[in-house]
């Protein structure tokens, strides 16, 4: 199928669950209690972190940006979500469901890369604790975070790119509730090899690299910990990584389910299996932001001891 002048597409049709409309109502209020959750737990923990002076370390610089990444994630794609599930069809113009998923590619590599540089805070600090401030001196700190900014911006921007230079024809439904790359790539009516290429290259870069990044400080944090004496020792030096451990499990898992095989746009399968995985990966996309806080906080002292002062505070002066 060639483009003409004549079907040139101006804008995007998202189903979701158009034909479902009793299930509608139910994911709404479901997906738009998560999504205040996410904005709660995510913005006290900003808040906690910006508050307490003693929380102004490396480790709580990173969870700052992954806690404000999880809140832009998630604004750059539910907010669309929950407008598909009141609506029937749901109308999305060209640019701003490229600019959508622009957003959403952008915030979503970023905290892959960002993961990783967290796991090396945890090395340095494990291994290496009395050259930890030295090392990890605010400028080397500042320059890992903007490093994962912009590795989220550049690759977000090249797919995007590609994905703008591609012709779509007549068929502008996606079988998704929100503009998702993978979903966006099927209505192309040209072959999408090299979009195809560029986003495993994308997926080894920003999944596998980091990945094997934090693999390995994890293997050399494991055997340093074994090294300390005490129980006690061992207890404390692995709390201070558990929590970084558990929301790397999380996401890694949820991101390999979502992204790690891209699929041609000749490997459609049926409509209702579309919806299907469309609904899972939504799930997967607000799990890990939701879980993110909770996570850091059941699982920190120093977090709860600062949330407690906050709220103290603020009952007071109330």
């Amino acid at each position: 199928m060639e483009r003409t002048n004549d079907s040139m597409l101006t804008e995007f049709v998202l189903v979701g669950f158009s034909s479902h409309p009793k299930l509608r109502t139910v994911f709404f209020v479901l997906i738009l209690w998560m999504y205040l959750m996410i904005l709660f737990g995510n913005g006290v923990l900003i808040s906690v972190i910006i508050y307490d002076s003693r929380l102004h370390t490396p480790m709580y610089f990173f969870l700052c940006n992954l806690s404000f990444l999880d809140i832009c994630y998630t604004s750059s794609s539910v907010p669309l979500a929950l407008d598909n599930f009141l609506t029937v069809r749901k109308r999305v113009s060209f640019s701003g469901c490229m600019a959508q998923m622009f957003l959403s590619f952008a915030t979503g590599v970023t905290e892959c890369v960002l993961l990783g540089m967290m796991a090396l805070d945890r090395y340095v600090a494990i291994c290496y604790p009395l050259r930890y401030p030295v090392i990890m001196s605010k400028g080397a700190y500042v320059s890992m975070a903007a490093v994962s900014w912009l590795t989220g911006l550049v690759d977000s921007i090249i797919q995007t790119s590609l994905a703008l230079q591609l012709p779509f024809c007549a068929n502008n439904v996606i079988n998704h509730f929100v503009c998702e790359i993978l979903a966006i790539l099927k209505l192309a009516c040209a072959d999408i090899s090299i979009n195809v290429i560029s986003m495993t290259g994308s997926n080894l870069v920003v999944l596998v690299i980091p990945l094997l990044v934090i693999s390995i400080s994890y293997m050399f944090i494991v055997a340093t910990i074994l090294k300390i004496p005490s129980t006690e020792g061992k207890r404390k030096a692995f709390s201070t990584c558990s929590a970084h451990l558990t929301v790397v499990i999380i996401f890694y898992g949820t991101t390999f389910f979502m992204y790690a095989k891209p699929k041609s746009k000749n490997s459609v399968g049926t409509d209702n299996q579309d919806i299907i995985d469309a609904l899972i990966s939504l799930f997967y996309g607000v799990m890990t932001p939701l879980l993110n806080p909770l996570i850091y906080s059941l699982r920190n002292k120093d977090v709860k001891t600062a949330v407690k002062n906050l709220l103290d505070r603020k009952f007071f002066f109330s």
